[in-house]
């Protein structure tokens, strides 16, 4: 038997250190997580040798070790899982270590549930890691892709004070409310979307399958001047009859281009530019950017991230390159011992609403609170704004597609008119 000397965390948070007995590492934390403690390290006693167990081949290993690492990569989920996915695991984990069900053994459970978004060789993985003495935040920090900076500093914190369950249920409400925020983004654009889809559908329809129809009565009367409308449709459904696939050419080639452009430093920083200050939606964006820096701030300071890494991981955390500037600039000026509505107001970024509230938080010693009624009251804002932009969206489309319609039905009529008159002469 070998000795395992560790250090865990009672449920109260208070640290204990002694030394199991064990066959291996497995063994040891086994043992610790029995005691209804929480695991932080387990190191091997110098001195003492664990037992030694025997590799046994697997029938088939040396056949999938030929496999070429591209077919793999292949056959593997490589996707970050969505806002609401990872908040579902991490409620899902929560539940189980609510119930008092140790680490280890809540991962190998999380492994059977059916998890959408995260395979459930993430669980497994984070399983052998904590067995093989690693926390729980170090395990989850080797799968960058699943679990981002904010994920794991907030668990090492809740590790270390020891509140992991209560960290993990804040963590769960923090991506819901996000998913809840980009739910009610995406719903307000689905039918202004649905409706500019089809009134292209039904011109695209009209102009090559329709007005063929009407031109062989067009052209069938001989000297009958046709309006001018009638002559630029006409010109428009022969260029769509046989130049259509310039249309999809034009678009995949101002896609790409755009998107080259915004790969660029400067091309970023325009475009981000230009969102912000775009009529309507830049209202929408806004909102949205300011209620996620203060919700991502204010849930890692909450949980004990300090100062200067939570605005590090905040930093990262915020998309838009103008706001995630203001952001570095704060970081930097806080770092020479400032408070953090100083620099955030010089910035001329943020709105004076959210550096008053954060003033008063830091007078009163509680910035999380601060922070998080920000968020609060700029996530409310954003639901009041999202409705006022589709209001808007809604009549302006239709109002473009009656245009459309419109000048389809002028110019079919208009030459009927002509033709019409002509024959009564």
């Amino acid at each position: 038997m070998a000795q395992f000397a560790y250090k865990a965390r009672k449920r109260t948070g208070e640290l204990v250190q002694d030394v199991v007995e064990a066959a291996d590492r497995a063994a040891a934390l086994g043992q610790i997580e029995r005691l209804g403690l929480f695991p932080v390290a387990v190191d091997l006693v110098r001195g003492s040798k664990p037992a030694r167990t025997e590799k046994v081949p697997v029938r088939g290993a040396a056949s999938s070790n030929l496999l070429p690492a591209v077919l793999r990569d292949l056959m593997q989920r490589k996707r970050r899982p969505k806002l609401q996915e990872l908040a579902t695991f991490t409620q899902q984990l929560t539940n189980l270590l609510k119930a008092g069900m140790p680490l280890a053994p809540a991962l190998n459970s999380m492994s059977n549930l059916v998890s959408k978004g995260i395979p459930p060789e993430v669980s497994k993985q984070l399983r052998q890691d904590v067995i093989e003495g690693k926390s729980l935040s170090d395990a989850m920090a080797k799968q960058p892709l699943i679990f981002s900076d904010l994920y794991v500093n907030m668990v090492r914190a809740g590790e270390q004070s020891g509140a992991l369950v209560e960290v993990l249920q804040r963590l769960a409400n923090h991506y819901e409310r996000f998913a809840e925020v980009r739910q009610k983004f995406v719903s307000a654009l689905i039918y202004p979307a649905i409706v500019c889809c089809v009134g292209l559908v039904i011109m695209f329809f009209f102009m090559t399958v329709m007005l063929p129809k009407f031109m062989t009565i067009f052209e069938s009367m001989k000297g009958v001047e046709l309006p001018a409308a009638t002559r630029a449709l006409i010109g428009l459904s022969h260029f769509l009859a046989g130049y259509w696939w310039t249309i999809p050419l034009v678009v995949v080639v101002g896609v790409v281009t755009f998107n080259r452009y915004r790969s660029t430093a400067m091309g970023r920083r325009t475009i981000d530019q230009l969102v912000l200050k775009a009529p309507v939606i830049g209202r929408v964006v806004q909102l949205n950017l300011f209620g996620q820096f203060a919700r991502t701030l204010g849930t890692l300071l909450q949980n004990g991230v300090p100062v200067l890494t939570a605005l590090k991981i905040t930093e990262q955390v915020v998309p838009n390159t103008i706001i995630r500037e203001a952001v570095a600039r704060t970081r930097e000026e806080v770092t020479d011992g400032k408070t953090i509505a100083q620099p955030l107001g010089r910035s001329q970024i943020f709105p004076q609403l959210m550096i008053d509230l954060i003033r008063i938080g830091e007078e009163t010693g509680d910035v999380p609170g601060a922070l998080n009624n920000v968020a609060q009251t700029y996530e409310n804002e954003l639901t009041i704004a999202l409705r006022v932009m589709t209001n808007l969206i809604e009549p302006a489309l239709i109002i473009v597609m009656a245009l459309g319609v419109g000048f389809l039905l002028f110019g079919v009529l208009s030459a009927m008119f002509s033709i019409t008159a002509n024959i009564a002469r």
